[in-house]
């Protein structure tokens, strides 16, 4: 039989207090998210405001995004008033006349660097063009277009065309087989390969490049019908399946491969995330000098004029301005927090791998987070935030600050190696291996022991997948 019982227990827990929870976050972001959170942040805090030095609101967007570039501003000149357009002579001169009020000058009068550069023209706006110049009916030319519309950025045509019935409203509603014919008006527009369902069909439609009739048959049963074996390199099975010598499948596939896979990518423009480091290093003076990169610092301050106005006038009603008040005390402490400790952990890393910055990623050595832990004071799990995405500029590349950390691997001697100096060799002894005889994963491993460095095999194949590099038997079909 149950009872119901009351009991009291004490017991110590640990809580973050939300002023380190605010803390705890803006640590863990990346530049870029935390540059946009302070600037977010600005705009809606009263008690919030940018330094003396800092630019203007249109500036300050360039130095906190990641993929900031420099921005001139040209004021557009004042459009020139046509009293009587008739006494325009002709096209031309009002062409003229339009021409030299619709660009944007410069402070002395000349044309802007805006004008001069070259409007990116995207695979749609494109494909349109070249439609608007045939002869179509308005019902075919509205049915091609839809398909253009449906393409994606590889120019590849994703959608099923059963879908693409219900999207027109058509009266008669249009048919399959019209949605085909104008799939193909399409598919023989500029560039080849556009409009396509799958690779396979994409480099058929490219075939007609090829010059030689013989090469051009051959061609288009490799793409056809030994489509996986082309993308393994496999120029011996696909010689004994088509009946052909190695040395004409090889010129064969050699030239399929300078067909486009992705017709779409010539046109517009991707977006490129570009990084910009939290942290530069730099050799002054034989010392390696760490410094915070201004660009990713945003500079705001309190308002002591609001905050004092504040305090003297404020009431139990104020109860909304006072969250601000906070709020932005915490963003200005919890701010420099951040970065005197991306500072300080940095700094640390430094003084451990100073080797690599020397001599590259042979003379890493092996780092854990608990060493620069206990160097800087902080606990280990504020390291881990700190080195996420956050990345150190060296003369050696940008990179990653969880780069500089790997676990320590035994050799002969004694001493302890950094899997980022093993995969260092690895790579350097697959660039120096006999273009006819590569090596296999248990032939590194063999090497790498007579060096005095116990790997694992498996492991030998973790660090060259990580290292982008092919197995042996892709390697040795590329030497063949």
């Amino acid at each position: 039989m149950s009872f119901l019982e009351m009991r009291h227990d004490t017991r110590q827990t640990q809580a973050l207090s939300p002023r380190l929870q605010h803390a705890v976050r803006l640590l863990q972001m990346s530049s870029m998210d935390f540059a946009a959170t302070v600037h977010t942040t600005l705009g809606k805090n009263p008690f919030l405001e940018l330094a003396e030095d800092e630019p203007e609101d249109n500036e300050i967007d360039s130095d906190m995004e990641t993929a900031s570039e420099p921005e001139t501003e040209h004021p557009l000149a004042a459009e020139p008033e046509i009293q009587d357009l008739d006494n325009l002579d002709n096209d031309r001169d009002l062409w003229q006349a339009d021409a030299a009020g619709s660009g944007t000058r410069s402070e002395d009068g000349e044309t802007s660097a805006l004008d001069l550069m070259a409007v990116e023209v995207s695979l749609a706006s494109h494909l349109h063009s070249q439609l608007g110049v045939m002869t179509l009916e308005a019902r075919d030319l509205l049915l091609a277009r839809c398909v253009v519309d449906s393409l994606d950025e590889d120019g590849y045509l994703r959608t099923p065309l059963e879908e693409l019935l219900t999207v027109e409203q058509l009266d008669p509603p249009a048919t399959l087989e019209e949605l085909e014919c104008a799939l193909l008006r399409v598919q023989c527009l500029d560039p080849l390969g556009v409009g396509a369902r799958s690779v396979g069909e994409c480099l058929r439609l490219q075939l007609s490049t090829i010059e030689c009739p013989a090469m051009r048959e051959l061609a288009n049963t490799i793409v056809t019908q030994h489509l996986s074996a082309l993308a393994s390199r496999d120029v011996n099975g696909i010689a004994r399946n088509v009946g052909k010598p190695v040395a004409v499948v090889a010129e064969t596939c050699e030239r399929i491969r300078r067909l486009d896979p992705r017709p779409g990518w010539r046109f517009g423009s991707a977006r490129v995330d570009y990084i910009v480091p939290d942290v530069v290093v730099k050799k002054v003076r034989g010392n390696w000098v760490v410094q915070l990169n201004p660009a990713i610092v945003p500079k705001v301050r309190l308002n002591q004029t609001y905050a004092e106005l504040f305090q003297r006038h404020r009431t139990a009603q104020n109860t909304e301005l006072a969250g601000h008040l906070q709020e932005a005390k915490w963003t200005v402490r919890n701010a420099q927090l951040r970065f005197s400790t991306i500072l300080d952990v940095a700094e640390a890393i430094v003084r451990r791998q100073k080797y690599f910055l020397e001599f590259g990623a042979m003379a890493m050595k092996p780092l854990r987070l608990a060493e620069i832990a206990e160097e800087v004071g902080i606990h280990e799990s504020t390291v881990s935030r700190v080195t996420n995405n956050k990345y150190m500029a060296t003369p050696s590349g940008v990179f990653e600050l969880k780069h500089f950390f790997s676990r320590a691997l035994p050799s002969s001697s004694g001493a302890a190696c950094s899997g980022t100096a093993i995969r260092g060799l690895i790579k350097d002894l697959i660039e120096a291996e006999p273009a006819n005889a590569p090596y296999s994963d248990a032939e590194i491993t063999r090497q790498l022991t007579q060096q005095g460095l116990v790997v694992a095999r498996r492991t030998v194949t973790k660090y060259r997948q990580m290292l982008h590099i092919d197995a042996v038997e892709r390697r040795r079909r590329v030497a063949c």
